[in-house]
């Protein structure tokens, strides 16, 4: 699992902006929180940090295993370490 003690490694997907109306990006964010709420604001909070205006997070969900491929191998890392982690990638329709 994790070594976070009580405090799990949550992953939520979804989409965002950089522009109002313009190209959207895929984005796993990864970081820890007490309760999947609080996750999703400080994800909102550290997307508006990055400069991001928008985003549409559509699922939440606790990491049960430590990811072993990049990017989301040092993204797990950096939030275990207390940080919010974001990872974005071109979509493909």
């Amino acid at each position: 699992m994790n070594d976070n003690g009580d405090r799990p490694v949550y992953i939520i997907v979804g989409r965002v902006w950089r522009k109002k109306g313009g190209e959207s990006e895929g984005c796993h964010l990864l970081l820890t929180a007490p309760d999947d709420d609080t996750a999703v604001k400080a994800a909102l909070e550290a997307l508006a940090q990055e400069g991001y205006v928008e985003a549409e997070l559509d699922q939440i969900g606790e990491m049960t295993e430590i990811p072993d491929e990049e990017p989301h191998m040092s993204a797990y890392q950096g939030a275990t370490e207390g940080e919010v982690s974001i990872v974005t990638f071109e979509e493909s329709f």
